[in-house]
């Protein structure tokens, strides 16, 4: 085997149970791979741990160096996703996979504290908590690393998180904590799949029955690679909380349709006025262009924003972009029909709108999630 990812000698505790199972989700992380491998193995001597990598498919083979790591020792795992992305979701699969009844999160930039492990661990094992936050804004802790953008969105967002969820920690934002299984398999099936914010999440969704202590750590620098957190965090944040406001009642991706069918409404009625009012188009081709432009613009930001999980690319662009255009025709058939029923009932036209344009973007997100984003 090559000398980069010889594994150091095998510890006693390797063959006893497993004590702490370490998910790692990883997207292009091939060169962290094994030196996150060999600080786990230095911070948690006399520990029987194993290392779980969720990988996303990563093009730059992230997941054979994983499997050469596994192929000489047991404590190393590797699960690879197809037609799957995002940080939350190979959270979950990583620990509703794993064999100890403590799991531990933690990026693979080397980033997080690994030495603060033990500590966690040893606060779930005495029964003292349930959830252990690895925290950068409690006394001891420190995150200096951040650039002033990323610095000043993580301290944004916890404080809404604080606020509208009223979530009490410190950093309700950390990617670093470790939970015991069976508290995070009761909240595995209400969990969100999407976004980053796997912790946020958890907490919300807890609802207060989760005993929760913070232990402090230093946020370091990514060594290799490229961040995971784009732009579109963000809206994934937004959506989140907004989500766990209705209790669940809407999912995040649903919002995040809904979000970008109002951005249609704005470019329908731009399209119209452009083509009636500036081109002196008739009405009905001038309304055609608008609900074109609407159509196409709802699919790109779509394909963008909320499926970029599953983001269409090459041809399938143009194939999804063609069954989108159906499935939008037959939501405005469901959304005139809704509409003229409640306006007769109820003569009220604001009203028969809404309800007519909720039933047409109910229609439009559960048909192009089995239609035109579908699983692969």
């Amino acid at each position: 085997m090559n000398e980069a990812i010889r594994p150091e000698p095998v510890e006693p505790s390797i063959g006893m149970p497993r004590q702490l199972s370490v998910v790692v989700p990883t997207f292009n992380e091939r060169d962290n791979v094994v030196a996150l491998y060999r600080k786990l193995t230095a911070a948690l001597k006399g520990i029987a741990w194993e290392v779980i990598y969720v990988d996303d498919n990563s093009p730059d083979g992230t997941s054979d160096v994983v499997r050469e790591l596994a192929a000489v020792d047991p404590r190393v795992r590797c699960i690879r996703r197809v037609g799957r992305r995002g940080l939350s979701g190979a959270c979950i699969e990583g620990i509703l996979a794993s064999s100890a009844p403590c799991a531990a999160v933690m990026d693979a930039d080397l980033q997080h504290d690994e030495t603060r492990l033990p500590a966690m661990l040893a606060l779930l094992e005495s029964n003292a908590a349930d959830l252990v936050v690895g925290s950068r804004y409690i006394e001891g802790g420190s995150a200096d690393s951040f650039d002033k953008q990323r610095a000043g969105f993580s301290m944004l967002a916890t404080s809404v998180a604080r606020k509208l969820l009223r979530i009490e920690i410190a950093d309700p934002m950390s990617g670093f904590f470790m939970i015991r299984r069976d508290r995070f398999e009761r909240l595995a099936p209400e969990l969100s799949t999407q976004g980053f914010k796997i912790l946020l999440d958890v907490i919300a969704t807890a609802r207060g029955a989760l005993r929760v202590t913070e232990v402090p750590y230093t946020f370091g620098s990514r060594l290799h690679g490229e961040s995971k957190l784009d732009s579109m965090v963000a809206l994934d944040f937004l959506g989140l909380v907004l989500a766990k406001l209705t209790h669940d009642a809407v999912s995040l991706r649903f919002l995040l349709f809904a979000l970008v069918g109002s951005v249609g409404v704005v470019v329908h009625f731009a399209g119209l006025f452009v083509a009636h009012e500036v081109l002196a188009w008739p009405f009905p081709h001038s309304q055609a262009f608008g609900a074109i432009l609407a159509m196409t613009s709802n699919f790109l930001l779509n394909n963008l924003l909320t499926y970029r999980d599953q983001r269409l690319k090459g041809l399938g662009i143009l194939r999804g972009l063609l069954i989108f255009y159906l499935v939008c025709s037959v939501g405005l058939l469901a959304n005139v029909g809704v509409a003229f029923s409640v306006y007769n009932q109820e003569p009220i036209w604001w009203l028969a709108g809404a309800a007519g344009a909720l039933m047409g973007v109910v229609w439009n997100y559960a048909v192009s999630s089995l239609f035109v984003w579908r699983r692969r």
